[in-house]
């Protein structure tokens, strides 16, 4: 008799405005690739749950630079919180273009096409999904509020463009959030078959460290 294969469940905690997330989602694919090579017995399963950072965003969204002067004070702390942002980017391979941003984004609509990704795509869909939605902010500088622009980014995926279920993101993740999303303080987060978390865009090595050890038994 063959033994099951094993399974991690790596549960990811994120939204789109956060670069952080963005620089988070390549190490972490980076630390599958090297959890693949060695441990190809294991089947990874990454499930994405919706933590939207600035909910209260109109729909229309708000003037980029206007908005993180407001937050941060001042155009130089703006400009010297960037350049922190693009030196962990450009060490991650991550290229972000901030001056092509016009708009900071309600990311509710993002979050619903995600949440129908995996409700009728496949996981391979799903985080093509994520990767063209961060890429089409942080690097095209386009509206990921804009529900036409998003239907387009799914229908590249071969998913559905027809608009999401309201309240499907809500429904993604219920019953794993209700379990840690107290825990949850800032993204990106990581749960490792709820049973070891990490805070921040950790580097792949701490990732993978924390697949293996999710792996290894008690």
């Amino acid at each position: 008799m063959h033994s099951p294969e094993p399974t991690l469940t790596v549960e990811v905690y994120f939204d789109f405005v956060c670069p952080w997330c963005l620089i988070g989602k390549r190490q972490l694919d980076a630390a599958a690739s090297r959890l693949a090579e060695l441990r190809p017995d294991v089947r990874l399963r990454m499930v994405w749950h919706s933590y939207p950072l600035l909910p209260d965003v109109p729909a229309g969204g708000l003037p980029y630079q206007a908005f993180y002067v407001a937050r941060l004070g001042s155009p130089e702390a703006v400009a010297r919180r960037r350049a922190q942002v693009l030196q962990a980017g450009q060490a991650a391979g991550v290229p972000f273009a901030f001056d092509r941003i016009a708009m900071m984004p309600n990311t509710a609509a993002a979050h619903a096409r995600v949440a129908q990704a995996a409700a009728v795509g496949t996981e391979v869909q799903q985080r093509q999904l994520i990767d063209r939605i961060f890429m089409a902010y942080f690097n095209c500088g386009q509206d990921i509020g804009d529900a036409s622009m998003l239907a387009q980014l799914a229908r590249e995926c071969g998913l559905p463009a027809e608009a999401p279920v309201p309240g499907g993101e809500r429904a993604q993740g219920r019953h794993p959030q209700a379990k840690v999303r107290h825990l949850v303080s800032g993204v990106p987060f990581f749960v490792f078959d709820a049973s070891l978390a990490l805070a921040g865009a950790v580097s792949a090595d701490t990732l993978l460290d924390a697949m293996l050890r999710a792996l290894t038994p008690a």
